[in-house]
């Protein structure tokens, strides 16, 4: 481990000079600009816009998200909502038991438990991290920038209504979360050492052979995998240090600070960080989000709370522009649809449902049973969306900065927008918000380097070079998304993140049966255990 951290930090240094230059001479616009113009046809592609017509503008890649989300929550009788107490008292370690148990569920099934022969390869190795770890380090891929950033651009373009289809967004969601999760883990490959390999790169190829459609599974597979490790790049890496150093920047002084045109520097220390975390594997992640996610989630939720209750004399007036702007909204471009298609969006963005990528997290969990992670995972956009993200709608909308004629252009200009709304009831939170930011960026950073790297080792194998390779690839891009302003990088690697969607949602659809069996299986075990 000694060789390989050393090697790490002496490969970090030469990139040192490169990213001081960069900032000072604008060779990082050049590069952006030519990255740009080579790669526009596929952001353009991932992000085209359906014009309705009354300024009604819609991403195409919403409405397999959208539609699926609604497919799912009815195919398997609004497991979202009936399931959701019994998912509580998984990650609660009611049930943890049922994992301990030799007894067999299903007839003729050979292993522990009733799991498919595939998804355990060693006898006595059945994961790597606990369910309340798998979730944490999925939540922190998700709680983030999108939650504090991406509310604002949501609620200042569609108005206070845009929360509604947020939360109704989340709650759909979970279905997503739930069929992928529960895939995960099911057709997951768990090395000799107890090394976990999961997620739609399995899940496709096997999951699509049982069903005679291997070569469809594997071309799916290989589509994913490329793409995930382009997410895990920019919308994963560069996307999150370089807003994080923004707003550091921000609240340090401005064109004052002593990191303005530093951002190199910034970017070595998380680099480090990153790196050093990283480096462990999926269990060391586990142990860093499971303790960073929570905290970060109460102290926001707390000071959202205090925002709100401290204007209690305005929450009813809140809830009452929340549900009227839903559906009768007033001087809002594109009208309910507009506002409709906001909500949609933004929480899809934040909560990655139907993506894929959290069941990347979700299949290093110890369990026997892959509906049982499943019925985790469902907890996360409800978690993200429909509590993090309404505390953030709550706050504009209480504050009175939501403004749909000048809504902020973007990100960086949206953070600052939610940052004021904090600072009009508690002074000093900016500074508090700012470390947040940090610390979502930073454990976004660590669970989307473990997607990357599962995409990389399925197509590069999975030797400790390989892995050592990305893990120093990804490090040196945390450095030079501080230090740059790769405005094109960033939008490519975005489109990437939703290009995931395409191969995934596929191979959900097909696979749906096999979820249905597996939940059945599941809950007959926890009957079985009640009796």
């Amino acid at each position: 481990m000694k060789k390989y951290l050393l090697s790490f930090f002496t490969l970090l240094l030469p990139l040192l000079n490169f990213a001081q230059e960069a900032q000072e001479v604008g060779i990082d616009q050049k590069i952006d600009q030519a990255f740009g113009d080579a790669t526009g046809w596929f952001v353009r592609a991932i992000f085209y816009q359906i014009d309705f017509g009354g300024g009604v503008r819609v991403f195409w890649v919403l409405f397999p998200l959208i539609i699926g989300a609604i497919y799912f929550t009815v195919y398997f009788k609004f497991i979202n909502f009936r399931g959701f107490f019994t998912s509580v008292n998984i990650v609660r370690g009611k049930y943890d038991e049922l994992d301990h148990s030799e007894s067999l569920v299903g007839a003729g099934d050979s292993t522990p438990g009733g799991d498919a022969i595939e998804t355990i390869k060693v006898e006595g190795h059945e994961g790597e991290v606990s369910h309340f770890q798998a979730l944490t380090a999925a939540l922190s891929a998700t709680v983030g920038l999108g939650n504090i950033a991406g509310v604002a651009i949501a609620v200042s373009i569609g108005g206070a209504g845009a929360t509604f289809w947020m939360i109704i967004a989340g709650f759909l969601g979970m279905a997503s979360k739930f069929v992928e999760c529960t895939l995960g883990v099911k057709y997951r490959d768990i090395e000799a050492d107890g090394t976990v390999y999961g997620g739609p790169m399995y899940y496709l190829t096997k999951g699509l052979k049982s069903k005679g459609l291997t070569g469809l599974g594997k071309v799916l597979a290989v589509l994913f995998a490329i793409f995930v490790i382009g997410g895990s790049f920019g919308g994963g890496n560069m996307f999150q240090v370089n807003q994080a150093f923004q707003l550091v920047e921000h609240i340090t002084g401005g064109s004052e600070s002593f990191l303005h045109n530093r951002g190199w520097l910034f970017g070595l220390v998380m680099a480090v960080f990153v790196g050093i975390v990283i480096i462990g594997g999926i269990k060391k992640i586990a142990k860093v989000t499971d303790k960073i996610v929570p905290f970060m989630v109460v102290i926001y939720v707390a000071a959202s709370l205090f925002v709100i209750f401290a204007n209690y004399d305005l929450i009813g007036a809140a809830f009452t522009q929340i549900w009227n702007g839903a559906f009768s909204p007033e001087g809002i471009a594109g009208g309910a649809v507009g506002v409709l298609v906001q909500g949609f969006r933004r929480a899809a963005f934040s909560n990655e449902a139907g993506i894929g990528s959290a069941s990347i997290a979700h299949s290093a969990v110890k369990t026997k049973y892959a509906a049982s992670e499943g019925m985790v995972a469902l907890l996360e956009p409800f978690i993200d969306t429909v509590v993090v993200c309404t505390m953030t709608a709550l706050v504009l909308i209480i504050t009175g900065f939501v403004d749909p004629l000048n809504p902020p252009a973007n990100d960086a200009q949206a953070i600052l927008l939610t940052s004021s709304a904090f600072a009009s009831s508690i002074s000093w939170f900016p500074y508090v918000l700012t470390i947040a930011v940090v610390l979502f960026a930073f454990s976004s950073m660590i669970s989307w380097s473990y997607y990357g790297f599962q995409g990389w080792s399925y197509l590069f194998g999975r030797t400790q070079k390989a892995e050592y390779t990305y893990k120093v690839i990804f490090c040196i891009f945390v450095i030079i998304g501080a230090a740059a302003s790769l405005n094109s990088v960033i939008g490519f690697s975005d489109a990437m993140i939703f290009a995931m969607m395409v191969p995934n949602m596929i191979g959900l659809a097909i696979l749906a049966p096999k979820v249905k069996e597996e939940l059945k299986r599941y809950m007959d075990a926890i009957k079985a255990r009640k009796a």
